[in-house]
């Protein structure tokens, strides 16, 4: 069976609950604080419950941030490829969660940005394996040896580019780089506008394609209007299931992750989406970036 495997940083999300983000240099009193295993982890813990094999190519760290982000990546099955880096942890993002599910971010870089190519080859990417590639791994330090591995990439590896929302601000070189081994692109409506420079999320997929080549396969996600799948010349819309949403964070990540796994487990783009906006419905109405539901549970919501 293909793998799904991720390239990007695990990272520690630190959640902190507030009635609003302050202004410039005022405060506000966090109303809850939570520690997560986020970035990748999300992706690869929702992938590995909805039943495929799922290994983190990533780097990670030797304190007590590393030490959550194995935790949680071992107790769904998920394999890591790389040895901890010593001497240096895991880094984390702060995650501001508003009363109307908005998020807003600050990252600190730690051990997860000492990839080399050499630690990414690790992985083993064998043809049919789903390779995840994060546009927020194209900052220095991370970029070049992220490039040279995908340079490097045996043919017949899925490469699945999640943009994120800098994708669209890098210089045309590093976009054409990457979208040059970019087989899936997987993001949500505001990056798929950002880099086509187009309003309607309908016009997007195809739009994206164009820019890839045609042997690519587009889902543009749009909250509660369900996503856009978009391949061998057709675009279908997949409905969502609306939920009262009470944390957003990892709903996007989760819709990947189950996406991803369904096409590792042999199910067409269309049912893979139709079981990813599932999962992402079931994950708003939990806490944490941890929320992704098993292969039982989206089997229950559906029914």
């Amino acid at each position: 069976m293909p793998r799904v495997l991720h390239t990007a940083q695990a990272l520690v999300d630190v959640v902190v609950e507030v009635p609003a983000l302050p202004p410039p240099g005022g405060n506000t009193n966090a109303t809850s604080e939570t520690r997560y295993a986020g970035g990748a982890v999300t992706i690869l813990v929702a992938a590995a419950r909805t039943g495929a094999r799922a290994v983190h190519g990533g780097a990670h760290g030797t304190g007590p941030n590393g030490d959550l982000v194995r935790a949680v990546l071992a107790a769904d099955g998920v394999a890591v490829s790389a040895a901890p880096r010593p001497g240096s942890d895991t880094g984390s993002c702060l995650v501001f969660v508003e009363p109307a599910a908005q998020r807003s971010f600050v990252t600190i870089y730690g051990a997860e940005r000492e990839i080399t190519a050499a630690s990414l080859n690790a992985l083993a990417p064998e043809p049919g394996d789903l390779l995840c590639v994060s546009g927020y791994s194209l900052f220095d330090p991370t970029r070049e040896p992220l490039l040279e591995f995908l340079e490097t990439l045996p043919d017949g590896v899925e490469v699945v580019l999640d943009p994120g929302e800098p994708f669209a601000s890098f210089d045309r070189e590093v976009q054409d780089r990457v979208l040059e081994r970019t087989t899936v692109w997987t993001s949500n409506a505001d990056e798929a506008r950002a880099l086509t420079g187009l309003d309607a999320p309908e016009d997007t997929p195809e739009a994206l394609r164009r820019r890839i080549g045609s042997h690519a396969a587009v889902i543009v996600r749009d909250g509660e209007r369900g996503c856009i799948v978009f391949h061998h010349g057709r675009g279908t819309e997949i409905p969502a299931f609306p939920q009262q949403a009470v944390d957003t964070n990892g709903a996007g990540d989760t819709h990947t992750g189950v996406l991803l796994a369904e096409r590792a487990l042999g199910a067409d783009w269309e049912s893979a989406a139709t079981r990813a906006n599932a999962a992402a419905a079931i994950a708003v109405t939990r806490k944490g970036p941890e929320s992704a539901p098993t292969r039982a549970e989206v089997d229950a919501f559906l029914a």
